[in-house]
C-alpha cells in the first residue's frame, strides 16, 4: 500500500484520460481504495469512460477538488468493471468515506436515471 501513500486522506483523485489523437483529459474524481487498487463510480456514458474504453493507459494524481493536483503524476491502468460484487463493495466504501454527499449524489443520478459504472486503477509497476 505504501505505491498508493500519496493517496491516503485524501478526497479527490485526477484521472488524466487520453483521447485517440493522444490529447489527455484530466478530471477530477471521488475515489475509494482497495488494497492495491482505486475504484471510481461514474456515469457510464461519460467521455472517461469512453476514452478508458478505447485506451486504458491513464495518469493519476492526488488532487483538490477544481483538480490541481497536490502530488505527483503516476502512470496507472484503468478499466470498467461490471461485477456486482465489487459493484456493492465500492458502494460501501463511497458511502463510508462521503457519507450524505454520496447520498445525495446517488439518489440524484437514480431519479435522473442515469447509468453508473465502476472504474479500476491499478498502478503500472
Amino acid at each position: 500500500m505504501d505505491s498508493l501513500k500519496p493517496f491516503n486522506r485524501q478526497s479527490y483523485v485526477n484521472v488524466e484520460t487520453f483521447r485517440k489523437t493522444g490529447v489527455g483529459v484530466k478530471t477530477p474524481v471521488w475515489f475509494v481504495q482497495d488494497g492495491e487498487i482505486l475504484y471510481v463510480r461514474t456515469m457510464a456514458n461519460s467521455g472517461k469512460v469512453k476514452r478508458i474504453r478505447n485506451n486504458g493507459n491513464v495518469n493519476i494524481a492526488p488532487c483538490k477538488a477544481d483538480g490541481t493536483p497536490v502530488g505527483d503524476w503516476i502512470p496507472a491502468a484503468a478499466r470498467e468493471i461490471k461485477d456486482p460484487a465489487t459493484d456493492k463493495q465500492v458502494d460501501r466504501l463511497l458511502g463510508k468515506k462521503y457519507g450524505l454527499m454520496k447520498t445525495f449524489f446517488s439518489l440524484a443520478s437514480s431519479l435522473r436515471k442515469q447509468e453508473g459504472t465502476i472504474l479500476e486503477i491499478k498502478l503500472n509497476r
